[in-house]
């Protein structure tokens, strides 16, 4: 079974970025990343039946990569097609 996760930037400054996210646009949850110290926070879970654990665990993971691998490159949209199970 397949999922799809939309992760849109909300704010970015030195210390933090937070992103809107979620199976679609209507259904959304907010992340923060605090980039000083490299911790995550639900700010507002997804309002969907689905695990709302689910889609912020795949939106950490997108924005640790944004960090790590990308350099702190955080884009102003992007998403995630993936395999739910």
């Amino acid at each position: 079974m397949g999922a799809f996760v939309v992760l849109i930037k909300e704010f970015e400054d030195e210390e933090k970025v937070t992103y809107n996210f979620g199976p679609d646009e209507s259904i959304m949850g907010k992340i923060e990343l605090n980039k000083k110290t490299k911790i995550f926070a639900e700010i507002e879970p997804v309002d969907s039946n689905d695990s709302s654990k689910f889609y912020f665990n795949r939106a950490a993971q997108r924005l640790a990569k944004c960090l790590i691998r990308e350099g702190g490159s955080f884009p102003e949209k992007t998403h995630l097609n993936l395999k739910k199970f």
